[in-house]
């Protein structure tokens, strides 16, 4: 008994040295388990997804048409750089690419899950393609992108001398009796804006987001006006 009595705390000591390296693998299996990356499964097979063709928008196993990627932004659904240049004719061929794999008339003898998707691909496809083939609508995108928005109306911070010159444009554009007035306050926008383009492209190149934020705060003002042009020369 005096022999046990003795030993007890060296043992009681290597027990609980066990106990710790046992939770200690234990803690470090769950972490290791948590920080994996779940892989996606397929809605239809339930397998991996894999890494098929079809830019991932099908299973590899069974070829199911799969729901869009949330994560996914426009430029890497388009093939782009996250960039405000971009190649518009690269982008167009992108495009029909995408509406040739999920565009829903290919899936009309689907199942109602896959049309679902079809159409959810389709639209989203739609969207980017008309966002980033614009350079306004590709910049604000970009901004977007970065956490910056910019409200509709009149920005205050607008300089006084900018809107006096958007109201004369305005105004000779009210005034213009003929084609010749027309197509010269169009070669005038037109100009401005190609500088707007060149200056925003500097802005994003330099990271100067909020450059680019208030140039293209400018150059919506000229597509508004841009937006007129085509309108008084759409035939009622």
């Amino acid at each position: 008994m005096r022999m046990w009595g003795s030993r007890a705390p060296a043992l009681l000591c290597l027990w609980e040295v066990r106990l710790a390296g046992f939770l200690g693998r234990r803690l470090l299996s769950s972490n290791a388990t948590a920080g994996k990356s779940i892989v996606p499964q397929c809605w239809n097979c339930g397998r991996a997804k894999g890494a098929g063709c079809g830019d991932e928008f099908f299973c590899a196993h069974c070829r199911a048409l799969q729901p869009p990627d949330p994560t996914r932004d426009y430029f890497s659904l388009m093939n782009c750089n996250r960039s405000f240049r971009v190649d518009v004719t690269k982008l167009q061929h992108r495009y029909q690419q995408l509406q040739r794999l999920v565009h829903p008339d290919f899936f009309s003898q689907k199942s109602q899950t896959e049309k679902h998707f079809s159409e959810k691909h389709s639209t989203l496809v739609n969207d980017a393609y008309k966002t980033l083939q614009a350079p306004l609508t590709r910049g604000l995108y970009l901004l977007k992108l970065q956490g910056i928005e910019i409200s509709e109306g009149t920005d205050p911070r607008i300089d006084s001398q900018f809107l006096v010159e958007i109201m004369e444009i305005n105004e000779r554009l009210a005034d213009a009796q003929s084609e010749a007035a027309m197509e010269e306050i169009e070669a005038t926008v037109r100009a401005k804006q190609k500088e707007f383009i060149d200056s925003v492209n500097g802005a994003f190149e330099q990271g100067d987001f909020e450059k680019a934020k208030e140039l293209l705060t400018k150059m919506r003002y000229f597509s508004n006006i841009e937006e007129k042009i085509k309108l008084s020369k759409t035939p009622l």
